[in-house]
């Protein structure tokens, strides 16, 4: 029997992170038989990049890793629900899990709004799991948004 390791520490690491540098604050890690291949904050501001969520830059530096568009054993920490964008992303690369810290009703694309993995032409839905430190998940992003206010 293997043990569980939760590594949303990790994830919220890198979105307290990128709240330091202005930016909203999700973090992503990408994770592969216990180990960190790649984690990531959202840089959309300082990369004056749309895409530039931290989902995305951790697939992206996972696959560059791996020398492999394909990440099937791989798992994905995430402190806030994933985009539709993010989400195809995640479908694309075959991410085996996924590992979500706070729901996002409003921009949501995994357990609300567009639901990718729940669409017919998605070619791969990753298992799911939510919730995980989420009330400190969503504390850090209430926290954000309050002193921009």
């Amino acid at each position: 029997m293997s043990q569980f390791t939760s590594f949303m520490g990790a994830a919220l690491a890198e979105a307290r992170a990128a709240a330091d540098r202005g930016e909203v604050p999700v973090g992503a890690v990408v994770v592969r038989n216990g180990d960190i291949l790649a984690a990531a904050g959202n840089r959309t501001r300082a990369l004056c990049d749309p895409t530039a969520h931290a989902e995305i830059l951790a697939i992206r530096a996972a696959c560059a890793a791996l020398q492999s568009e394909r990440l099937n054993e791989c798992d994905l920490w995430v402190t806030l629900e994933p985009c539709a964008t993010c989400a195809g992303a995640i479908a694309a690369a075959r991410i085996a899990r996924l590992y979500i810290g706070a729901p996002d009703p409003k921009s949501g694309g995994v357990a609300q709004g567009a639901r990718v993995f729940d669409h017919p032409q998605s070619h791969h839905r990753p298992e799911i799991y939510t919730g995980i430190q989420e009330a400190e998940a969503t504390i850090l992003l209430k926290d954000f948004f309050a002193s921009r206010r």
